[in-house]
């Protein structure tokens, strides 16, 4: 697979085949590609807390916001949750560059991801503190992102911008649709 390859098939994917287990050691290995991006200062100040037991997943899961555009959807059901989660926390004290740091570590977790044909959501949309209770993490410590993982349940295609639905993603049926503006609309000019 090129690069390109890759970046196209890395979607946001929402639903996920609960019953299809990711290792730890792949989980490990994402982590690990985030371990190399670049960060500000070099100060890898991120760090990430793994979740693949049921029980914290099911905590876990209530915290997160999934689809703003989709506004009749709370979230993939029971069946079709993620089946791990990789969660960037950071120490407040020796915070990390942002929105830089986390986002080229994010993107390295999902291009991996991606790679190995999973599927990844970076979610953003957190209950943070809620979360951070949870997890445990320490006065001083917070959540930065969560990326939601697990085997695809349903197919994403990239179609263009429309009339009708702008920017918005939108369902037909288990077809997730997400409209890509072209390169022209993209390039501000070509000097």
């Amino acid at each position: 697979m090129t690069l390109k390859d890759i970046v196209t098939k890395a979607r946001t994917v929402r639903r996920y085949k609960e019953n299809m287990p990711i290792t730890l050691a792949t989980l490990r290995e994402l982590v690990d590609l985030a371990r190399l991006a670049p960060c500000g200062a070099n100060k890898q100040a991120l760090r990430y807390y793994i979740v693949t037991q049921p029980n914290l997943r099911e905590r876990v899961f209530p915290t997160l916001g999934w689809a703003a555009y989709l506004t009749d959807w709370m979230g993939p059901e029971a069946g079709e949750r993620p089946t791990a989660y990789i969660i960037q926390v950071e120490d407040t004290s020796n915070a990390c560059l942002r929105p830089v740091d986390p986002g080229f570590a994010a993107q390295n977790i999902i291009l991996g991801a991606a790679e190995k044909g999973l599927g990844s959501c970076l979610i953003d949309n957190v209950r943070r503190e809620e979360l951070a209770e949870i997890l445990g993490l320490p006065t001083g410590w917070r959540v930065v992102y969560v990326i939601a993982l697990g085997v695809p349940a349903e197919t994403i295609e990239i179609r263009p911008v429309d009339a009708v639905h702008g920017i918005k993603y939108w369902r037909e049926g288990s077809v997730h649709c997400v409209p890509k503006r072209t390169l022209e609309d993209v390039i501000f000019e070509e000097a």
